[in-house]
């Protein structure tokens, strides 16, 4: 032990000095970022528990870099108890040193490509911290060679979105023995994103997911890498029948904050796998959601705010039309109140008063009907503006959305420890201000615009208690990143339960209007 506790201190200074031989650009784009000695302990502590008592073990892990995992099975077994060990690295830069530091230990550290390598032997414990290379890191052409490779060793017919960690998973299956138990280390984003679900029906359905713990997203277990991190233990067998999973949340992996138990049922059921273990199963009975009663649309992405978005100020001094903007809210960090009112002439009533220029003229009309607007257009197209993605690709380059003043906005990123404890704030905004894509615009649907015609406080009330909200039941919709930053898509603020709304609404509304209020399953 004391032998094993020397090369580590070893291992880690090695880590540190070759990972600064490299910018933090190469290494991201390589998706390197080393398990934190004390999390591996933690994690190789804890898959002991899941294997049988005094087991033997025959170890792999498909991505070692300098040998965190390795070192840390030393830490918690007996070197008797290691049958034999393998280990993958395609870098030289960390598999050479790595060879040379574990040369007198029982493992084999082979310098390749693991998702090239063919299986020989079958181990029964991987543990892997895959590369988190994302999808425009990896060529076309690899990207049909893993494809293959994965749909042809476990069926899992992975998206071209997917993150090199999901072929990690899809390849290592068949190096597992029978009963093998594997942890890996991995970006939660699976549990949420279209790209998941191959990963999601792999582990339901090729072999028994025992485990997933998700690490606080304000804890980032990596500090160079702003992912939020996950643990996933599976066991190399089909699942049993009515089987329940363990999800923990928060603390440490051997002593988690929040527990629950979900059945693969209910999993199977369930696009937002990160609800768990905060929020309880879903009833998929027929429910209200927040679509029934509004129509969820981003706002505008102009192309250019500083071209585009301009104040009184500006537009005044540059002696342009004002008829041709329109009002805007600002982004939320300058909109300290919840509820904007209408100064008088549709503009809000807020300290920083911002404008859009709206206009649906033609350059030729505009040369002839507003000449300082025109020169103003030419001087966006010194710039390059007219080139840039957005404006290159509209009919008219700097015509905007169709994006009306909707009567709720809500902002679609925050944080869970934002001030007030809210991670998303919905704003009731009484004037005639668009926004940009900074914020979610709710459009009231048919139904609700019959039922806000009839008792115009309607939308006030909605308002009031959208921002009542517990936290738990926007961050269950949305999806989450390292450092605690929550992200909300308008299809996902669509999908939010809405059954609080109904008691809002007069009943005879509700039965004048059955088909309008279509049930969402």
């Amino acid at each position: 032990m004391d032998n094993i506790e020397a090369i580590e201190n070893e291992r880690v200074a090695l880590q540190e000095c070759l990972d600064l031989c490299k910018t933090q650009e190469e290494r991201n784009r390589l998706g390197q970022f080393p398990t934190p000695t004390l999390l591996a302990e933690e994690i190789l502590h804890y898959a002991l528990q899941l294997m049988e008592a005094e087991a033997r073990v025959s170890f792999l892990d498909p991505a070692i870099g300098t040998g965190s995992f390795f070192s840390a099975l030393n830490k918690v077994v007996s070197t008797s108890q290691i049958d034999r060990a393998l280990g993958f690295e395609i870098d030289p830069h960390y598999g050479e040193p790595a060879i040379s530091l574990w040369n007198e230990h029982k493992i084999s550290i082979v310098l390749g490509d693991f998702t090239r390598a063919k299986p020989i032997q079958s181990y029964n414990l991987v543990i892997c911290n895959p590369p988190y290379v994302r999808h425009h890191h990896i060529t076309g052409e690899e990207k049909t060679r893993l494809h293959q490779s994965v749909l042809g060793s476990t069926g899992i017919d992975l998206s071209g979105l997917a993150g090199l960690y999901c072929y990690f998973m899809g390849l290592s299956h068949p190096w597992m023995a029978p009963g093998a138990i594997a942890g890996w280390l991995i970006p939660s984003e699976f549990m949420d994103v279209n790209y998941g679900k191959a990963i999601q029906k792999y582990l339901l359905n090729k072999v028994t997911l025992l485990h997933l713990h998700r690490f606080d997203p304000r804890d980032v277990q990596f500090a160079d890498a702003l992912v939020s991190s996950a643990v996933i233990w599976i066991k190399n067998e089909l699942p049993p029948t009515d089987h329940q999973v363990r999800f923990t949340y928060g603390g440490s992996l051997l002593k988690p904050l929040k527990s629950l138990m979900v059945s693969s049922e209910a999993l199977a059921a369930e696009p937002k796998w990160s609800r768990f273990p905060n929020a309880s199963v879903r009833k998929h009975k027929e429910q209200v959601r927040l679509a029934n009663f509004f129509k969820i649309s981003r706002g505008i992405a102009t192309g250019d705010n500083k071209f585009f978005i301009l104040t009184e100020h500006q537009i005044a001094q540059m002696g342009l039309p004002f008829e041709e903007f329109c009002p805007i809210l600002p982004s939320p960090r300058y909109l300290s109140q919840d509820l904007v009112e209408d100064k008088g002439d549709g503009s809000p009533n807020i300290e920083k008063r911002l404008f859009l220029l709206n206009t649906r003229l033609k350059e030729d009309e505009i040369k002839k009907a507003y000449p300082k607007l025109f020169d103003y257009l030419e001087s966006g197209k010194a710039k390059g503006v007219h080139s840039r993605y957005l404006c290159s690709h509209r009919t008219i380059w700097y015509a905007q959305e169709n994006r009306p003043a909707a009567p709720i906005v809500c902002t679609y990123l925050g944080r869970s420890d934002s001030k007030g404890g809210r991670p998303f704030r919905f704003i009731l905004n009484r004037s005639a201000a668009t926004v940009a894509n900074v914020y979610l615009a709710m459009y009231p649907t048919l139904l609700m615009q019959k039922c806000i015609k009839k008792d115009p406080g309607l939308v006030q009330r909605v308002w009031a208690e959208l921002n009542s909200l517990p936290p738990e039941a926007l961050l269950g919709e949305g999806r989450v990143y390292g450092g605690g930053l929550h992200k909300l898509e308008p299809r996902e603020l669509a999908n939010l339960p809405a059954g609080f709304i109904l008691p809002l609404i007069g009943e005879s509304l509700l039965d004048a209007a059955p088909k309008q209020l279509t049930l969402i399953a």
